[in-house]
């Protein structure tokens, strides 16, 4: 158990039986009545966000979340498999499980898988990555005021926006949270 107060981005609650990241949180003291703390949440399972907002001082239910460093190996063509760094163990996560982060995982990548009672509930990955850009048309500079954008294909499949001055080879630095273009590698 924990107060609203002790709140983090990342936490994982137990409401109603059922698991919720924390995405964002914000603690409110309003002029007039009692503070409270408005939240951004996540269901670990189904990957749905709500808004929920708590008075502060409350007790939640925290759940237990074991983070593991593991190296995501390959795609057997159903599953993902991925090693436990510690003791070499592999295990097979399904394409719900690893949802979105797919698409910005390469093969021997380190990541970290989120365990909660022996069951894998989500992986994270660092906020930025490195991905090579596979297919991209040649940029042309036109009359335009501000720098333009084109298509690009990423070593993993994902097709984002980047400057028009990239390549095919080049390699991108890519927010994982966004999936946005953040600079060149």
């Amino acid at each position: 158990m924990a107060t609203t107060n002790d709140l983090k981005n990342g936490m994982v609650l137990v409401l109603d039986k059922q698991l919720w990241s924390v995405v964002e949180f914000q603690h409110v003291k309003p002029g007039k009545g009692p503070a409270f703390v408005r939240t951004k949440l996540k269901n670990v399972m189904s990957g749905k966000g709500v808004d929920k907002t708590f008075n502060a001082g409350m007790k939640v239910e925290t759940a237990t979340v074991d983070r593991r460093d593991m190296q995501y190996l390959y795609n057997d063509g159903t599953d993902f498999v991925f090693m436990d760094a510690s003791d070499y163990e592999q295990i097979s996560l399904s394409p719900e499980t690893v949802g979105d982060t797919k698409d910005f995982m390469t093969e021997n990548q380190d990541v970290v898988v989120a365990f909660h009672e022996e069951a894998p509930l989500f992986v994270e990955l660092p906020a930025n990555v490195v991905l090579t850009v596979t297919t991209t048309e040649p940029g042309l500079q036109g009359d335009r005021s501000s720098g333009g954008t084109k298509p690009a294909t990423l070593e993993t499949g994902r097709e984002i926006q980047v400057p028009l001055f990239l390549n095919e080879g080049d390699q991108v630095k890519v927010s994982t949270a966004t999936g946005e273009y953040k600079e060149r590698a």
